[in-house]
This record gives C-alpha cells, sequence and structure tokens, in this order.
C-alpha cells in the first residue's frame, strides 16, 4: 500500500511540474502591481492555488491586488487591517490566517491585530471569534511572538459604565442620550450594557485609535449583512470621529474583493443616505 500512495504523489508532482499554468507560470500571468503586491504581503508565497486554479488566481489577483488595491491613497497598513476585520465578520478562517501574515509582514504590530481581533466581540460575537483567536494565537506561535502580548485595558469594574459612556458621546453625541431617554423601561438594560460592555469594556482600550476602531467596527458590520441600520450609524460615527465620505468609499472599495458586490452595494447606499454625493 505504501508503494502505491507513493506512485501516486509522485505522478500527482510530474503533472504539477509539467503543468504550462503551474505557480512559476502564473506569476507572468498577474500584472507587475498584483505582483508586487502580492510579494509584499506574502513574501514567503501564497497557497496552492496557482497551480489547481490558475484562472481563478489571475482574475480575482490582478483585481484585488492591483486594480483595487492600489485604487486609493488608504495607507497599506490600514487596508489589510480592514481586510483582516472584514474575514471576521464574514466568518472567513483561511483568510484571516491569511490576512494575519499578511499584517504582520507590513509592520502591523502584534498588538494591533489582537485588538481588531478584541474589537470583533461585540459586533460579531463571542461563539464567532473564538475561533478565530485559537488561529490568531496560531500564527503568532509560528512566528515566536509571546503570548499574551501586552494589555490595553484602559476600565476597571467601577468605571467601564461612566468611561463608556463618555467614549459612546464622543462618537455619536446626543443621539447617545435620546436612546436612554426613549428606550422602554423592559429594555434600558440593552442600553447601559451597550455603554458598559460594548464601549467601556472595548471600545476604550488603547492599540487603536478611534478612528481605526469605527473603520473596523464598519468593516465587521459590512461583512456580515443584514445591518443596515448600524451601518448608517457606524457611518455617521466614522465621520464623527474625523473619516471622510472619500476615505470610507475606499474603504468600501478595498472590502469588495472579500465581501463581494451585493453587500458593497448595500453599504454604499446606507453612504449615500447618510452622506448625499455632492454633484
Amino acid at each position: 500500500m505504501k508503494k502505491r500512495i507513493t506512485a501516486v504523489f509522485t505522478i500527482a508532482a510530474l503533472a504539477v511540474s509539467l503543468n504550462p499554468l503551474n505557480a512559476q507560470n502564473m506569476e507572468s500571468k498577474l500584472t507587475d502591481n498584483a505582483r508586487q503586491t502580492s510579494l509584499t504581503l506574502w513574501p514567503e508565497g501564497q497557497s496552492a492555488m496557482a497551480t489547481t486554479d490558475p484562472e481563478l488566481v489571475e482574475v480575482f489577483g490582478n483585481f484585488a491586488y492591483d486594480e483595487v488595491f492600489n485604487h486609493s491613497n488608504m495607507d497599506i497598513k490600514t487596508k489589510v487591517m480592514m481586510i483582516m476585520a472584514s474575514t471576521i465578520g464574514s466568518n472567513a478562517p483561511a483568510q484571516y490566517k491569511k490576512m494575519v501574515n499578511a499584517a504582520l509582514n507590513i509592520g502591523v504590530t502584534p498588538v494591533q491585530v489582537k485588538e481588531i481581533l478584541y474589537q470583533a466581540v461585540p459586533y460579531t460575537g463571542m461563539s464567532k471569534v473564538s475561533g478565530f483567536v485559537d488561529i490568531c494565537n496560531e500564527v503568532f506561535g509560528e512566528r515566536g511572538i509571546l503570548l499574551p502580548v501586552e494589555g490595553q485595558s484602559t476600565t476597571n469594574r467601577d468605571n467601564r459604565f461612566d468611561k463608556g459612556l463618555a467614549k459612546q458621546k464622543e462618537i455619536f453625541g446626543d443621539v447617545i442620550d435620546n436612546n436612554y431617554k426613549n428606550s422602554p423601561a423592559d429594555l434600558l438594560h440593552i442600553q447601559r450594557y451597550l455603554s458598559a460592555n460594548c464601549f467601556g469594556d472595548y471600545v476604550t482600550r488603547d492599540g487603536l485609535d478611534v478612528k481605526t476602531r469605527e473603520m473596523a467596527t464598519l468593516s465587521f458590520l459590512i461583512a456580515l449583512g443584514g445591518t443596515e441600520s448600524q451601518i448608517k450609524g457606524h457611518i455617521q460615527g466614522n465621520l464623527n470621529v474625523g473619516n471622510s465620505r472619500q476615505g470610507l468609499i475606499d474603504l468600501m472599495t478595498q472590502l469588495l474583493p472579500y465581501v463581494g458586490y451585493p453587500r458593497t452595494l448595500n453599504a454604499i447606499n446606507c453612504l449615500n443616505e447618510v452622506i448625499p454625493a455632492e454633484y
């Protein structure tokens, strides 16, 4: 049986080496920009898809790594962090692992990688995030990054509500007071959870500035789908903390190859409703 298995693998390897569309030849079908982007993000090389699915690699690679990646002036670290955030919302563990490696390859710090992950918990839920924590820790272990990384919490059990409420108001303004005022009595605890847990436990953390956190939150929501009400709220939140309409268009453009057209177009509709285009 061993000899038969070895023979099968030898034949398969020979077929790959003789394939005119093998990985080496596939690189020639990518544009110079696409090839350079891929090498920058993954200098160690990508997956075997160049051999098994060469046409898909060509079409997706030239679109995602050239046309889209070079569309805006958004800095490369932000691009990769936001794509990485979207893979959590999309529940795409294999792509998440690739983007964690890409992020570390271009200088995103381990703390920043972890903070994107922790920021996902109140928006996508721990049931989804726990698996990504395992993947992240696996990558860190492979790269010799010591765990745990430096803690970034700025609140405790005594002040998390007050600090969270202050952070909410910093991002969303007077609407927070209205949310409390208009909440039915039997749902007031949800408003308090938002202040103390979502914002007090997570958004107040160090490691990422508030502009980056709001962009990451929007990336989670766009990737999740069916969250248009929250997308509109966080588009306004992004504006309030200094992210522009053009910056959010750039963000949605970068996410497009990874989340698809329907979710991107839904997000663009929300954007146009909150911040109408100027003609």
